[in-house]
């Protein structure tokens, strides 16, 4: 009997797909796909340059997110190719299809259990990508609303007045940054698992804390640069409120488990830059398009081929371990703490789900 979640979330999700791209509809309904065309074309290449850079440093430090969750399992001998390619698929995958956490956890579970990991191994490895993202964006978060507490004013009669606050932001990025310190500080410390209702944050060594601490935001900034440079000059408000608006339209996408965070991301980036005249509405189109294009569809387009490749790989390989059987190489057990998400339930949800 599948749980009720199972067919809760997806609802949500398609329901975020549907109130979203009704109020998208109402923004972009006197927009033209002509100017919308035209808004893509004058965006400068080496601008466009800039933006797919972006993205490889983006993807890069996903990849690395694999490799620090490695480290802490005590895993070596995977090569850092092979991580990195399953890192790619997994998150173009991920983020086209939506519900990262889960979809992310089947293709890492068919790809790393073929290098000898185990369920647990690979549940453990998930949670701790899954916080090390949350982590980074509690981060950068707190960061651009104690550097501008004014960022919540662009919101003003669309939230309510004390969220827009300017005080109210600057205590919500201090609170923010009260944790990454209190995360940072348990990690240096060897202290206690904290528990926070059915949270359960454990601190894992701080090596491990340091690599999550460049790792998250490096991918976050890179994503973020993506739209920062298909902006024009003329209506770029500057990185830092690039970033934050980023940082929450991209949650919001998230928690929307819509898929691929499709009409939702949009609608909140381009309700958050306030825009005040046609062309600019054009112009921020156009690079949410660039982002889309940039951060998920090619992405997607190539871990299609990668999948392939590697189930190609495997099934050659079976036939041969069928003629000539060999033991795999051993790997270490992997350590029963890791922060943000129960592994024992992943675990289960991964040998139930996958094929």
């Amino acid at each position: 009997m599948k749980k009720l979640s199972e067919f809760i979330w997806p609802l949500i999700g398609l329901a975020a797909v549907v109130i979203s791209g009704y109020f998208l509809y109402q923004e972009l309904k006197t927009t033209s796909i002509s100017a919308i065309g035209n808004a893509i074309l004058a965006i400068p290449p080496h601008r466009i340059m800039l933006a797919a850079l972006s993205t490889l440093v983006a993807y890069a430090a996903l990849a690395w997110y694999d490799r620090i969750a490695l480290l802490h399992l005590g895993v070596r001998h995977i090569s850092w190719l092979f991580v990195s390619l399953c890192s790619f698929t997994t998150y173009a995958l991920s983020h086209n299809i939506g519900a990262s956490v889960f979809s992310g956890a089947l293709v890492r579970y068919r790809a790393y259990t073929a290098k000898g990991l185990t369920a647990a191994q690979v549940a453990v490895l998930v949670a701790l990508c899954s916080f090390t993202f949350f982590l980074g964006t509690v981060l950068l978060g707190g960061i651009t609303l104690v550097i501008d507490p004014q960022l919540l004013s662009r919101l003003d009669g669309k939230l309510p007045g004390f969220l827009t606050d300017p005080k109210t932001a600057y205590v919500v990025g201090a609170g923010m940054l009260g944790f990454v310190a209190l995360y940072a500080a348990g990690s240096i410390l060897h202290l206690r698992p904290l528990h926070i209702r059915s949270f359960k944050l454990e601190y894992p060594r701080p090596g491990i804390m340091l690599r999550q601490l460049v790792a998250a935001p490096l991918e976050l900034l890179g994503a973020a640069g993506i739209i920062y440079f298909a902006l024009p000059d003329a209506m770029n408000p500057g990185f830092i409120p690039v970033l934050a608006i980023f940082l929450a339209s991209f949650s919001v996408a998230l928690a929307s488990h819509a898929p691929g965070g499709l009409g939702v991301f949009e609608i909140v980036f381009i309700t958050a830059m306030n825009i005040t005249d046609a062309a600019q509405k054009d112009a921020i189109i156009a690079a949410v398009i660039v982002f889309r294009i940039f951060y998920f569809w090619i992405p997607a387009l190539i871990s299609i081929v990668v999948v392939v490749a590697f189930e190609r790989a495997r099934l050659a390989a079976a036939i041969g371990t069928a003629a000539h059987p060999h033991a795999p190489k051993p790997v270490p057990e992997a350590p029963v703490t890791v922060p943000g998400l129960d592994a024992h339930d992943l675990e289960r949800d991964l040998k139930r789900k996958a094929v």
